[in-house]
């Protein structure tokens, strides 16, 4: 007997290619919202529902609906963005949006409280602007995040070109969008079809990242697929496949866990088109898709065998993958100030704080990059630490661009701890459903806090990797942090340490469920023995594991659900 579907799986099905009821909810004007199924199917069109949960108490006594709004996430391979299309999305957030523009762990946008009637303006201006939003959300492959700077500049532009193939041609087929946010031909007949992604869709979503040795920053290994790229006598030789990481869990269900991505093999460039859409054929065949929590790949894998798996693979390629090649990571934070690349041209990183692009006090962050649009020949590059990068900058504009940069309070990358620099918190309350505990709005109190720590003990300059998140989801990748808060409740955390700084080892937990005061007395002393006993060029997690303070983690739980389909 087939296993039961789980409801989405139902609702995607029912959907006619996504579209769903979601033109009659958008065009009802009695409530903010629209259905429950409807929101659903908004994921795939890049947008998710929520209300703001500060206020769903006091609207509750005065018998209102709660405050709905929607979030919207562009899809932007590789983070790339022009100056013009920097603008448009200047001004959706300044007319349409709540809180700013934000800049999230994949490379993209987000723009938090737009209200129903303005997404579909919204949405038709991000298209006009050569941007999208379909498949920033739902199950399929989302934003395809790429290294946005690395030693080579020459070897980036292969490996961007990469992305945006790969975003473009794996990205779903349906009409649905353009029907729905363009006026475009409503579909007469049956639904078009879906070559890789069929009716119902994959069953959770999909990601890729491909990144450049030695920099790690985009936590390749935290990817559904990624990729490594190779380079061999100075040109791109191809690509390791690195498959099944994922970093959400549930707290109290030991059958969902985090995991990093295993290197299976190497491909050609040549190979690499088939061979990353034949990984997601496989996963939309074999995943669980009558338990929404174990259908990501990484269960697949542990469920069927990463041996299997690559069979499988092989098969359907019809040739073997090579075996993979020497690769080393040294780092997975961003690289602040000027940096040079071998074409002459210098690019700056800029420290956003959460991402999140807004004027506060002397921290103009909004204005200031509003004004480098302005002025700016080259492109933009966000990074998947929630950072912008001024790519692509003629030497003699560097004078002008640090102006800008000074008059609106942004060079703080130049006076902030080590721990700052690092740190990556997820959004959380007031706008996440999901949220069990505070992540943004917590984070500059609770890194003030281990600063003063940091700082008795001569560590203010020590680039620990702080990662925050409200739930144990894992959007701030926090299982990649050395050390980690993972939101229980409200002023409640796990407190995780000993990942490494080239994110290739994950953390564990130290102490569970614990509040702020318990968690600052936990790192004191652990910040103490680093400040006295640390070897030179040592990290904070790999300290940990060196003297004993962590122990070897357990294994990791085995995956028993039942199969979708036979061995």
């Amino acid at each position: 007997m087939p296993p039961k579907l789980s409801e989405l799986e139902h609702i995607k099905e029912r959907s006619r290619q996504l579209r769903g009821s979601i033109a009659a909810g958008l065009a009802d004007p009695v409530t903010g919202s629209i259905s429950e199924a409807d929101t659903k199917l908004l994921k795939f069109h890049g947008s998710y529902q929520q209300d703001d949960r500060d206020l769903r108490e006091e609207r509750r006594r005065q018998k209102l609906e709660p405050l709905y709004a929607f979030m919207l996430r562009a899809r932007l391979p590789g983070g790339v963005v022009t100056p013009a299309q920097w603008l448009v999305f200047d001004r959706l957030a300044t007319d349409y949006a709540s809180s700013g523009l934000r800049i999230t762990t994949r490379q993209t946008f987000q723009l938090h409280g737009v209200l129903k009637g303005n997404l579909k303006p919204t949405i038709a201006a991000i298209h006009h602007a050569m941007a999208s939003t379909i498949a920033a959300c739902g199950d399929v492959l989302r934003n395809v995040v790429a290294t946005p700077l690395p030693e080579q500049s020459g070897l980036h532009a292969q490996a961007y070109a990469w992305a945006a193939k790969l975003s473009a041609e794996l990205a779903p087929q349906t009409t649905a969008y353009l029907e729905l946010w363009l006026d475009g031909e409503k579909l007469v007949g049956e639904p078009e079809p879906e070559p890789l992604y069929g009716k119902i869709y994959l069953p959770r979503k999909f990601k890729i990242g491909l990144a450049i040795p030695p920099l790690n920053d985009i936590d390749v290994f935290a990817q559904d697929l990624g990729l490594i790229a190779i380079e061999e006598d100075g040109r791109l030789a191809g690509f390791n496949l690195a498959i099944g990481g994922g970093m959400g869990a549930t707290h109290g269900d030991p059958t969902t866990y985090p995991r990093l991505a295993e290197v299976i093999g190497f491909v050609t460039p040549e190979q690499l088109r088939a061979a990353a859409e034949e990984v997601i054929a496989i996963q939309r065949d074999w995943g669980d898709r009558s338990e929404r929590k174990h259908a990501r790949l990484k269960y697949t894998l542990d469920h069927r065998g990463t041996e299997v798996f690559k069979a499988e693979l092989e098969r359907r390629l019809g040739f073997a993958l090579q075996p993979a090649r020497a690769f080393r990571f040294d780092h997975n934070g961003d690289r602040y100030g000027w940096t040079g690349g071998e074409d002459g041209r210098w690019h700056l990183t800029l420290h956003i704080e959460s991402g999140r692009l807004l004027d506060r006090g002397p921290q103009r962050l909004q204005s200031g990059m509003r004004e480098l649009a302005r002025v700016h020949t080259g492109d933009f590059r966000l990074t998947c630490n929630q950072n912008v990068i001024v790519a692509n900058v003629d030497a003699d504009d560097r004078a002008r661009i640090d102006a800008i940069v000074a008059a609106h309070g942004m060079d703080g990358y130049r006076r902030q701890s080590g721990m700052r620099r690092h740190a990556i918190a997820c959004v959380a309350l007031p706008t996440c459903g999901l949220a069990m505990a505070e992540s943004e709005r917590y984070l500059p109190t609770v890194l003030e806090r281990l600063e003063a720590r940091l700082e008795h003990h001569g560590l203010l300059d020590a680039p620990i990797l702080l990662r925050l998140s409200g739930c144990p989801n894992g959007c701030s990748r926090p299982y990649l942090g050395e050390i980690a808060l993972v939101g229980r409740a409200i002023g409640r955390y796990d407190l995780r340490l000993g990942a490494d700084f080239s994110g290739q080892r994950m953390n564990v937990t130290y102490r569970e469920n614990v509040d702020e005061p318990a968690i600052l007395d936990a790192l004191d002393p652990l910040f103490a023995a680093y400040a006295a006993g640390r070897e030179p060029g040592e990290g904070f997690g790999d300290f940990l594991w060196r003297t004993g303070v962590l122990a070897t983690p357990a294994p990791r739980p085995e995956r028993r659900i039942a199969a979708q389909v036979p061995a």
